[in-house]
This record gives C-alpha cells, sequence and structure tokens, in this order.
C-alpha cells in the first residue's frame, strides 16, 4: 500500500465508487485509494435472513457499511426525471451547485454507467402518464403534492451484482481499496488537508492503537449517512464550516399491495410530499417498495433503525415506505443527529434492542400492540424480528401528529393507507451532518478537502450520490 496518493476517498459508497470510475475513464492517471470501514460487497450478508433476528454485526453492520454503501443495500432504485421538469425534485441539492440542465446531463450519463454494468433497461413510471395525471389532481385537491418520475429498480440482489463488477473494474484499473479500516482522524495543517489517519475497523475499541498515516493531496469526504456522526465530529475539531442540519424522523409504514395497487402498477414508487395541520411540517413518503420487505440495520451507537427493500424476484404481499419527518432545529438548540438519536434510543430500549411494530388502529385507541393481535392481524409483518409494543412512548407528540394527520391526508387519495390493520415500525431515521459549506468545486472551508454525497448534507439516494461523485471526478481534474 502507498504511503501517497493524489487521491484519497473516505467511504466507499456511490459517491466515492463513482468518482473513481470517472477519474479512471478520464485516463487522469491520478493515484487513487478509498478507504472503507465495512466490507467488500461479495462479504457482505445480512445474518437475518437465515436466523429470523438481528445479531449486531460487529464492528459494523453488513447493511449499513461497505462497498457501494447503505443505500444499495435497501432497495437499488435510481430516480431519475422527466424531461419537461423545470427544477430537481428528488435527491437532495447537486442542481444548486451545477444548475438543473447540467444536472440533467450528468443523470443520463450516470444512468447509463449503471446500465454498462447490467441494470435493468426497464424504467416504472413513464407508461400511465393519464392515470398518473388522475392521482395527481386527487393528491392536489387533499394539499398534497405527488411527485412522479421515472425510476430505474435495480433491486437488492441485483444491486449486489452490478456494484461486484463495479468493485472489480475499480481494482483491475489500479484504483486501491482499503476495507475493514476506519478513518479515525484527518490531517489538517494551517487550513490544509494533508491526508488522513487509518487503523483497522477491529480495533475501533482500542484508543491507544498507532494510528497510520496516508497522505494525499486532496481527500474527499464521502461517507453518507452512515458517517454523518464522524464528519460532525472532524467539523467541531477542525471548525469546518457548516450550516444548521436537519434530521427526518418517521417510521416505516407497511400495508397490502393491493391497497397500493394504482401507484404500484403506474408509477412503481410515489413520491408523496404534505404539510399536514397543525405544525404545517414537510412530511414526505421515502423508499417506497412493492411486494417488499421491511428490513432493520444498525448504525452508530449499536442504534437498530428500520428501513425496507424489495428484490427483482422474490416478493411479498405487502408494499412498504417510509413516511418521514423533516426536523429543523433553531437557538439554542441545534444538534440534530443527537436528537434523532435519543429517539432511536428510546425506541430500541422499549423493544429490547430492536425495532417496535404497532397496528395503526391500537395507536388510533391509544394503546400498545400485543403479540396475539400481531398473530391475528391482517397484515402480516415482514419484519419477523420485530416487537409489538408502543412507539408513540418514543417518538415525539409533534413528529407523531404529523405522521397521523398525514396518513389521514393520504387515505382520502389512497383508499384503505389508514386501515386500522396497517403496521407501523420504529424507528426510521435518516441522519445528516450539518450541512458542510462548499464552493462550486465541492471544496470545504479546508482547502484540499471536499465533501460529496448524502453525509454532508448534499444528496439523498443513490442516483444523486452517484452523480455527485462523477461532478467531483470532473472537478478534481479541472483543478
Amino acid at each position: 500500500m502507498n504511503k501517497k496518493y493524489d487521491i484519497i476517498a473516505v467511504g466507499m459508497g456511490p459517491g466515492a465508487i463513482f468518482m473513481a470510475y470517472e477519474l479512471i475513464k478520464k485516463n487522469s492517471g491520478k493515484k487513487i485509494l478509498l478507504i472503507e470501514q465495512g466490507k467488500r460487497v461479495e462479504n457482505r450478508n445480512c445474518p437475518i435472513e437465515k436466523i429470523g433476528k438481528c445479531v449486531k454485526c460487529k464492528p459494523f453492520c453488513n447493511i449499513t457499511s461497505g462497498f457501494s454503501g447503505a443505500g444499495a443495500f435497501s432497495d437499488g432504485k435510481l430516480s431519475l426525471y422527466n424531461e419537461e421538469d423545470d427544477d430537481i425534485y428528488v435527491g437532495g441539492e447537486l442542481h444548486k451547485y451545477i444548475g438543473v440542465d447540467k444536472t440533467k446531463r450528468l443523470i443520463d450519463y450516470t444512468d447509463q454507467i449503471y446500465l454498462d454494468f447490467g441494470a435493468d433497461k426497464k424504467l416504472e413510471g413513464i407508461q400511465y402518464k393519464e392515470e398518473v395525471s388522475k392521482i395527481k389532481k386527487k393528491a392536489k385537491k387533499e394539499s398534497l403534492n405527488l411527485i412522479d418520475i421515472p425510476i430505474r429498480h435495480l433491486g437488492t440482489e441485483k444491486a449486489h451484482e452490478l456494484y461486484g463488477k463495479i468493485e472489480k473494474y475499480l481494482e483491475e484499473n489500479g484504483v486501491d481499496l482499503m476495507f475493514e479500516t476506519i478513518v479515525d482522524d484527518l490531517i489538517i495543517e494551517d487550513g490544509n488537508c494533508k491526508g488522513v489517519k487509518i487503523k483497522p475497523s477491529k480495533e475501533i475499541e482500542n484508543e491507544d492503537y498507532k494510528l497510520e498515516e496516508i497522505l494525499a493531496s486532496k481527500v474527499v469526504v464521502a461517507v453518507g449517512r452512515k458517517g454523518a456522526n464522524w464528519l460532525v465530529d472532524m467539523c467541531d475539531k477542525y471548525k469546518i464550516k457548516t450550516t444548521a442540519g436537519s434530521v427526518d424522523i418517521g417510521i416505516r409504514y407497511e400495508l397490502p399491495d393491493e391497497i397500493m395497487k394504482d401507484i404500484n402498477k403506474y408509477m412503481y414508487e410515489g413520491k408523496i410530499i404534505g404539510r399536514p395541520w397543525p405544525f404545517n411540517d414537510k412530511v414526505r413518503t421515502f423508499c417506497q417498495n412493492p411486494s417488499g420487505f421491511v428490513s432493520s440495520e444498525v448504525y452508530d451507537h449499536n442504534l437498530t433503525l428500520v428501513n425496507g427493500h424489495s428484490y427483482k424476484d422474490k416478493k411479498s404481499t405487502n408494499t412498504n415506505l417510509a413516511i418521514l419527518v423533516s426536523h429543523n432545529f433553531t437557538y439554542p438548540f441545534n444538534k440534530p443527529i443527537d436528537y434523532g438519536r435519543n429517539v432511536a434510543k428510546n425506541l430500541n430500549e422499549l423493544g429490547n434492542g430492536n425495532v417496535v411494530v404497532q397496528r395503526l388502529g391500537d395507536i388510533n385507541r391509544g394503546k400498545r400492540t400485543w403479540q396475539e393481535e400481531l398473530d391475528k392481524n391482517s397484515v402480516e409483518p415482514t419484519l419477523k424480528s420485530a416487537v409489538p409494543g408502543d412507539i408513540t412512548f418514543a417518538i415525539g407528540y409533534r413528529t407523531m401528529t404529523d405522521i397521523l394527520q398525514f396518513i389521514k391526508q393520504v387515505d382520502k387519495v389512497v383508499e384503505g393507507f389508514a386501515n386500522p390493520d396497517n403496521l407501523l415500525y420504529g424507528p426510521e431515521i435518516k441522519f445528516y451532518s450539518n450541512k458542510l459549506d462548499i464552493d462550486e468545486k465541492f471544496e470545504t472551508s479546508i482547502k484540499g478537502l471536499y465533501s460529496i454525497g448524502d453525509g454532508g448534507g448534499m444528496t439523498r439516494g443513490l442516483m444523486m450520490a452517484s452523480c455527485s461523485g462523477v461532478q467531483m471526478a470532473r472537478n478534481l481534474l479541472e483543478n
């Protein structure tokens, strides 16, 4: 392993790996190192599928850490755009740095890379424009915004194969990949980033372990949501400029495919946004999985969160989706990650370290859900390790009110969305670092230190994180 590189990326999610890919395609000749705390993609597997419960893999969860990042193992959906759109409605704020038209072309370019590596050529959500328009009008009457954009569905198992091909391509073309390694610290001298300090992931608890230094001309932080907490620590330590961040707190909602059949058929994923009474907070659906499965994943501090995915071949009879409430705090409190972590910790305590599940009808009746009630419920939970209980003990009144009011709103558009047998799993939380202040080249206030992807607040989702990596490569080559 070299001790000096042109470019080091912290993390091996879509942002980092597409940056490396683009540098190869541009014949940059750069010496590139990607560092990842998790495993190679072919070694990532979740024991819960075999033994039926989360064993909290050490030192890191195989779902949230490893080559291709957490998003690829939740479902593998690539959100595109409609040609007539005058804005980018899904995926974060990349277009605010490079413009809408340039972002569209970047999505086209990145999508073709996915196709070249084996993504399904079929696009969801483009065949039924008239039917979608009717649903959108119905939603608008209920003060809801239904966003319809083309979706390319990789599928959880197919995503593994595709990213495995990219992993092999990077190595065959001279990119160094360092797995099961923690970037414990950055090397910052006189306002310049000079490299990173690392140690093996297995030594995470060993504070006396001697760190190894690797130098680089440029360091790109691409840690994703999994690394948001680490990024906050680095920003605090080195006074890296940020603006107030946010945290999305909510639940994973599971209901029969039959209820969601129109949206599933016409759109595959319907992204619904509302601002329900009385708080007017932004509430949105996210990561809809037709005939999918609810899953659990473990983050830092041993927090167990809920997620969802769907396969290309393996199917259930339920649809699951996230319902998330955006939380933005003001003076004197501005610690969104800490707030979200406390919500998750309390719910984990209620579930004895597991995800908690509750029937909507029980919440409306002001009672917890018991196992015998869950056994007789018409909606059978797909996450077998979830513990029946009462999520309202841990999710705040304002957040819970937002979620329940939103469900009632959507029920007027999608009949049965508020059926009492539908299931709420908690917690589903999307952590983001305080948003890093970056310039048009994605450089932070520390010279030589750059930020891309979800962790630093630029993007949300696989496609846009991948696009940010491609653009990062182009920015670096212009310097």
